[in-house]
């Protein structure tokens, strides 16, 4: 039988990070692709006393259905949090508990964005959300990311120039894929662009506490008198990304709405594992564990940028990030890093090609993305060696 897929999902392609993983099952293989979290630092022994415990004490509550918009215990958990860590929070803003970050995302497209509407993201961007956007038919407006964030000289071009412009996607700290972090003055001006052109902006912020120095810039959310900025977080990066918990801080209008759009998808976020971290954050201090998450990135990424430093030709430039989980790579010279990550592969080692992260995915691109977070230190420094040969000769050097 011929199956016709929807409009929607027949032009979208699956996630190239996926695909890698394939790859990355082969134990030869060292993966410098994923977005994972080091699993080393998974509090697994207390997760586990703490499920064990709801389970037998709380039954009823762990394993029945919940309300959409999350465990109240939890949610409020998450207000105080985002009051205390981040300055976020009005008597406008809602809370809702979402499956993993992605759902937030995704639920936030459903609510705001018609067929044809305008997204504007960062070029290079996170493939999730722009699948999201492209799923629900918007149109993807790309502004290129510099050091110190996105070029907002540009985004005022791209603003003027495309019509039914309705909201700005940005990843402002340890941006994923290229670990650089939008000034504080960028993101004052961001805001100000936004109110002045009645645009919405989704700050993504799941990396914003692996800081390594321990020092945070200030969110935009925390900067928003105007309820235009939605908040997405996530526990995937801090506490473990099999929960799938997290959750998205907005205007109480559009929470309500999301909260809608949430009972079509999967009713509520799994009730065992909200309880399960709203437990852990009573009994065991979560700051600490993200300090040791802290200190345990910043060893693996000066150990990748050392061997870089190291290995790679001259004329690569990478950017070296203060948090996060990412370093991204430039070849140059024309190179597709796409057709060259076969030639990865044949060294045992796999990396993420950067037209994943693009608007136009077909366009070669010189970059590519790198991950230090659940490797070794033998392994990181092993992989950017092999690395190092693959580019080296495709250099001519």
């Amino acid at each position: 039988m011929d199956y016709t897929i929807s409009n929607r999902m027949s032009h979208l392609r699956g996630s190239a990070i996926r695909e890698i993983f394939k790859y990355a099952a082969d134990p030869a293989v060292i993966s410098l692709a994923g977005g994972n979290p080091n699993p080393e630092l998974f509090p697994g022994e207390a997760l586990a006393d703490i499920a064990a415990e709801v389970l037998r004490d709380q039954p009823v509550t762990a394993l029945q259905y919940g309300i959409t918009e999350g465990y109240t215990p939890l949610r409020e958990a998450i207000r105080a949090r985002l009051a205390r860590v981040e300055s976020i929070g009005t008597e406008n803003d809602d809370v809702i508990v979402t499956s993993g970050g992605q759902q937030g995302i995704e639920l936030a497209t459903k609510c705001l964005i018609n067929e044809g509407d305008t997204v504007i993201v960062e070029e290079p961007s996170f493939i999730g959300a722009t699948n999201a956007f492209r799923s629900y038919g918007a149109h993807l407006a790309g502004v290129p990311v510099r050091e110190d964030g996105i070029d907002l000289d540009e985004l005022e071009r791209v603003i003027a120039k495309n019509r039914n412009v309705k909201l700005i996607y940005t990843i402002p700290t340890f941006q994923n894929p290229m670990g650089v972090t939008m000034s504080v003055d960028k993101r004052r001006r961001l805001y100000q662009i936004a109110l002045n052109n009645n645009l919405l902006i989704l700050e993504d912020n799941p990396y914003g506490e692996l800081t390594f120095d321990g020092v945070k810039v200030p969110t935009i959310k925390s900067m928003d008198t105007e309820g235009i900025v939605l908040y997405s977080g996530s526990f995937s990066k801090i506490l473990a990304p099999g929960l799938r918990l997290g959750f998205m801080c907005a205007p109480r209008t559009i929470v309500q709405k999301m909260v809608v759009a949430k009972q079509i998808s999967d009713v509520h976020t799994p009730m065992l594992t909200q309880l399960v971290a709203t437990e852990y954050m009573k009994r065991y201090d979560l700051d600490a564990l993200i300090v040791k998450m802290r200190q345990n990135y910043a060893h693996k990424c000066k150990t990748m940028l050392d061997a870089m430093d190291e290995f790679f030709p001259t004329d690569v430039t990478y950017t070296r990030p203060g948090g996060g989980l990412f370093i991204w790579c430039d070849l140059g010279h024309g190179l597709d890093t796409l057709t060259l990550s076969k030639q990865a592969i044949e060294q045992k080692v796999v990396y993420v090609p950067g037209n994943t992260f693009m608007v136009d995915m077909d366009r070669p691109t010189s970059a590519l993305r790198l991950n230090y977070s659940t490797m070794s230190d033998e392994k990181i420094v092993e992989g950017i060696r092999r690395l190092g040969i693959v580019f080296s000769a495709a250099l001519g050097q």
